[in-house]
């Protein structure tokens, strides 16, 4: 599935990228948004669309609900007829018959009539309100009841008399005709994201199939000669592969279908060979480790140099951010679709960090969403003692938000995953400041 063609934009950034660039987190994010495009629309089925956002505004056909029905099991009345009613003097109705939902031809009730009815059914002709079974002596003349009895038991509870002990006013429980919405309404916007309610509602309006923009399919490849798989028995030297697990699991909870490889070992011909194999089931690339200057940095290596040639206007190129954690990412396009690909550090936090700031809303902007970002607003440090930050970077600080407070959680080392998740959120420290007292008031993003 192929997105629409791409911004040549993205090479005329890398033009100006000199390799000792310093670029700013807004850079970066642009330069990755401006290349990234909303997937092509597709038609599917409803439950096939679920998840996926809608392309075109959706108005509705016919109105809901399509005639007056019933909102309880009772009896279908005149106003008149049950006025002044009481346990004591209760209005006494002839039952002409049961009106069920579903029916096609319902009952008339004249003068001294009612007729049973269930919740849904149409409101008959003639009739003006519904008075519940439980105000009713349910036809057995033995006071009130406190339900009806299944017609398949008592076929006689449709005809006869029924003693009705309280009195109703006009359209009493009866739900009007488009009283949920009217034909000509607009049902759903353009750029909904199409959850179970959504779903129901077109349904409900006689909708079978919907236009969207379909989930992106993302491709999450770790690599490192040192990872193994959970599950698995360690060796000296090796630790088990986190990071695939929880970008794949991000990139679901962003609205992407969502693909892991299992890590790939520090081989630059090995990793582009599964970088090709994965491209064809891949809206966007997401490998993570590799992109320092280490001397097995193999995602580097790999890919610094793939498309100069054979793919104009595709390759990967590997820079540094003013930020704290990841200071090293890779952005660019591969293959004959010039599919996004973005390169995340190794370190757990920098590459979940990464995640949230640049790939997320790349993957939203895939969907066609208006919206890409996280919700951010300020709130109040509190803190034992002064955070610290390097002047001149960006810092991304976990935390957890409650009630306009943020509390950091663990420290700033990027390799601590486990303060991660018990965070909710990220502080943000400004890149011209170096120390935030308590108190101070913080800039915050909503990770939940």
């Amino acid at each position: 599935m192929s997105s629409a063609p791409r911004d040549t934009g993205h090479d005329h950034a890398l033009a100006d990228a000199g390799p000792d660039r310093l670029w700013s987190v807004q850079d970066h994010l642009a330069d990755v948004l401006a290349t990234v495009r909303p997937l092509d629309p597709i038609e599917l089925n409803l439950l096939d669309a679920q998840g996926c956002v809608l392309v075109d505004d959706v108005t509705v056909p016919l109105s809901l609900p399509p005639f007056d029905n019933s909102s309880m099991d009772g009896y279908a009345v005149r106003v008149t007829d049950v006025a002044g009613a009481s346990e004591e003097f209760p209005a006494v109705l002839e039952v002409v018959g049961d009106v069920a939902a579903g029916q096609a031809d319902p009952l008339t009730v004249g003068p001294g009539q009612a007729a049973r009815i269930m919740t849904g059914a149409p409101l008959p002709p003639g009739a003006e309100a519904v008075v519940p079974v439980e105000w009713t002596d349910g036809g057995l003349g033995e006071g009130p009841v406190t339900g009806m009895r299944a017609r398949s038991l008592a076929p006689e509870g449709a005809e006869g008399q029924v003693h009705v002990y309280r009195p109703a006013e006009s359209r009493a429980h009866v739900r009007a005709k488009g009283s949920d919405v009217r034909s000509g309404d607009r049902a759903l916007e353009a750029g909904t994201v199409l959850g179970p309610p959504q779903i129901g509602l077109l349904a409900a309006i006689g909708r079978g199939k919907v236009r969207v923009r379909p989930r992106p399919r993302v491709v999450v490849l770790s690599t490192g000669s040192e990872l193994v798989q959970p599950d698995e028995q360690l060796a000296s030297g090796q630790i088990y592969d986190s990071n695939s697990f929880a970008l794949t699991a991000a990139a679901r909870d962003a609205g992407a279908i969502a693909y892991r490889v299992g890590a790939v070992a520090d081989d630059a011909e090995t990793l582009r060979a599964t970088i090709e194999d994965q491209l064809v089931r891949a809206d966007l690339m997401v490998t993570t480790g590799g992109v320092s200057v280490g001397a097995y940095d193999v995602v580097k290596e790999a890919l610094a140099h793939v498309g100069d040639e054979d793919e104009p206007g595709s390759g990967v190129d590997f820079r540094k951010l003013a930020m704290q954690p990841g200071k090293p990412q890779g952005f660019g396009s591969i293959g004959p679709d010039h599919t996004p690909l973005l390169a995340l550090p190794g370190n757990p936090v920098s590459s979940y960090v990464s995640f949230e700031l640049f790939v997320r809303p790349a993957i939203r902007t895939l969907m066609g969403l208006p919206d890409v970002h996280r919700p951010t607003t300020t709130a109040s440090l509190a803190a034992d003692k002064a955070l610290t930050s390097p002047k001149g970077r960006r810092q991304f600080l976990r935390g957890t938000y409650a009630d306009g407070s943020v509390t950091p959680v663990g420290g700033s080392g990027s390799h601590l995953i486990a303060a991660l998740a018990h965070a909710d959120a990220l502080i943000v420290v400004p890149e011209d400041t170096e120390s935030v007292e308590p108190g101070a008031q913080v800039d915050v993003v909503l990770l939940g």
